[in-house]
């Protein structure tokens, strides 16, 4: 468990980022972080690996505090920034220095992500483009085979192809021992991969569901004139209105992410009644 409690952070010179924000992340699970550019989805994910410390409150995982970094603590977790830096180091090279740090590291997997990927292991991996250095970065640290594995903005660099195949593998990688957090404000490419979603904005955790509880409590559709009863969120589009009902139990209908995204973040207040807020 990744546990948050009541952590503040400001950066210098700037308005708060956090105040007293607290939430707590279970194994087992692939956790989809959504927010705008600027929410402090990337502030959440460093402080829950110790790269920046909370003026006030703790972060820790599993008991152990996320600014000791201590050596056990970074063998099974990762963090994964949004801009990757690779060395100037052959990809033999590269899995053998850095994999060292990692007891469950597997040359062999990730020979395989990278496959997956279509990256060839030719040349250094620095000279690699930018889309390649993060499906890189991405594969290695798969073959880690890390009990806690970050995402800041995974997918952005990535053309739509390699967007399905890291869906793809994402999907094969969870178990009921580790925790993936994937932070974007990319909605739809974490769209039938994540189960369970957060939404965070103006510091806040505004929703905080799984995904089968959110289909189960939502009906999303489009009607020529707004229903009496049981409306959320309505937005004019051709044609009429794409509107989010709470579900009488009468109706189904699959969970659209996006939508439910920017209704939360137009209509916080109408959500949070409903919905789980942290």
């Amino acid at each position: 468990m990744i546990k948050i409690n009541q952590v503040s952070y400001t950066y210098k010179n700037k308005k708060p980022v956090f105040n007293q924000l607290s939430v707590q992340f279970e194994r087992g699970h692939i956790y989809g972080l959504l927010g705008k550019n600027g929410a402090g989805k990337s502030t959440l994910l460093r402080i829950a690996t110790g790269l920046l410390r909370p003026s006030q409150g703790s972060a820790d995982v599993e008991g152990t505090s996320c600014f000791l970094r201590t050596p056990a603590l970074l063998q099974k977790l990762l963090y994964i920034p949004e801009e990757v830096y690779l060395p100037s180091l052959s990809f033999g090279q590269y899995e053998k220095v850095y994999g060292a740090f990692y007891p469950k590291f597997s040359s062999e997997q990730f020979r395989h992500y990278l496959q997956e990927f279509d990256v060839p292991a030719t040349g250094k991996v620095n000279e690699c483009s930018y889309g390649q250095q993060k499906k890189i970065f991405m594969s290695f640290a798969l073959a880690c085979n890390l009990d806690y594995l970050l995402m800041d903005e995974p997918t952005n660099g990535m053309d739509i192809p390699s967007k399905k195949q890291f869906r793809k593998v994402m999907a094969g990688y969870i178990s009921n021992e580790r925790l993936v957090i994937i932070s974007s404000h990319q909605v739809r490419d974490l769209e039938n991969l994540m189960d369970t979603i957060v939404i965070i904005d103006n510091s806040k955790i505004l929703l905080y569901d799984t995904v089968n509880s959110l289909q189960n409590r939502l009906y999303f559709t489009k009607a020529n004139t707004l229903p009496s009863e049981n409306l959320l969120f309505s937005e004019p589009v051709f044609g009429g209105h794409d509107i989010i009902q709470l579900n009488d139990g009468s109706q189904h209908s699959a969970l659209d992410t996006e939508k439910l995204f920017n209704a939360v973040l137009s209509e916080p207040a109408v959500f949070s009644q409903h919905f789980m807020q942290l």
